[in-house]
């Protein structure tokens, strides 16, 4: 258990230690959430650059490198819907996401029975990069709400209304550009799904 496998791991613990911290109306508490969830989305890039630098790299951190990344964002974007911070009818585009996610994952295992490794594309980069700064952007909502804005409370109710805005607009593209690259993907490895196995 090297420090890349371990910075990998805090995403997941980071997850738990979140959801307390949103269900709590204690003073700072939001805006202490929405700083670590920067903090466990950043480990994202630590964890990669750490292993490589030090010739860390190893099988176990490969596989949970992606697997972390998908349970601190979708496990977010569930607890967001759970707490009413994201509005009700974007659980819609969060089961989208969430389908999505089901079947690459599901994809790779089949590539990997077949001894293939499928390795992340630009565009699924992208979209987990999109949908991180969407999850920050509600979480600043939720910190504004509760924490406020001094010393300029006059601009809360604005802030929070743009904040809301430009965090919908991340959503949708998150929706998108998830939707788009899962099918992308499966187009080009459907190979995998339709091979004969060898007797």
């Amino acid at each position: 258990m090297n420090l890349p496998n371990l910075l990998t791991l805090s995403r997941i613990v980071a997850l738990f230690a979140l959801v307390p911290l949103l269900m709590v109306e204690w003073k700072g508490c939001a805006t202490f959430a929405f700083f670590l969830f920067i903090f466990a989305s950043i480990t994202d890039w630590l964890d990669g650059y750490v292993a490589r630098r030090y010739g860390m790299i190893s099988n176990f951190g490969k596989l949970m490198d992606a697997l972390a990344d998908k349970i601190l964002v979708m496990g977010m974007f569930v607890v967001l819907l759970a707490l009413d911070i994201l509005p009700a009818w974007s659980v819609v585009l969060v089961l989208i996401m969430l389908s999505r996610e089901f079947l690459i994952t599901g994809l790779r295992l089949v590539a990997a029975s077949k001894g293939r490794v499928l390795s992340a594309e630009n565009s699924g980069k992208l979209k987990t990069v999109i949908q991180i700064i969407c999850i920050s952007i509600f979480l600043l909502q939720h910190a504004l709400e509760l924490d406020g804005l001094p010393p300029h409370a006059h601009l809360q109710a604005q802030a929070i209304d743009f904040v809301h805005t430009v965090g919908l607009a991340f959503l949708w593209v998150s929706a998108i550009l998830t939707t788009t690259s899962g099918i992308g993907y499966m187009i080009r490895y459907s190979d995998l799904l339709w091979e004969k196995e060898l007797v």
